[in-house]
């Protein structure tokens, strides 16, 4: 269980985040991933306290393919800094684990 991790993403649009994580499960680099509207974002950028409505990606992968992972959201996301932030999976049903590893292939 160890393995399977959550890595979460914030995206400027549906549309962005839908075109995310068509890639990234397209290319078996996650095996799903959920698209959550509404979220609304308080940050500091370059000097600025910003509010911001922003779509949250909640994707489930595994920490061998983590690299690859970030490399393509990273290269695909229209922020200059992506928040791209995993988080280790310590439970979790067996079952979901075990697809969830089956779907996510590392060359």
């Amino acid at each position: 269980m160890g393995e399977s991790i959550v890595v979460l993403v914030t995206a400027s649009s549906t549309d962005e985040a839908v075109r995310l994580a068509e890639a990234v499960v397209g290319e078996q680099l996650a095996a799903c991933v959920n698209v959550v509207p509404g979220v609304r974002s308080i940050y500091r950028w370059q000097g600025e306290v910003c509010n911001e409505a922003e779509v949250l990606l909640v994707i489930k992968s595994t920490r061998a393919a983590y690299p690859a992972l970030e490399k393509q959201l990273v290269e695909l996301h229209s922020y200059d800094v992506p928040e791209v932030i995993a988080l280790p999976i310590d439970r979790g049903s067996p079952q979901y684990l075990a697809w969830l590893a089956g779907q996510v292939d590392i060359d």
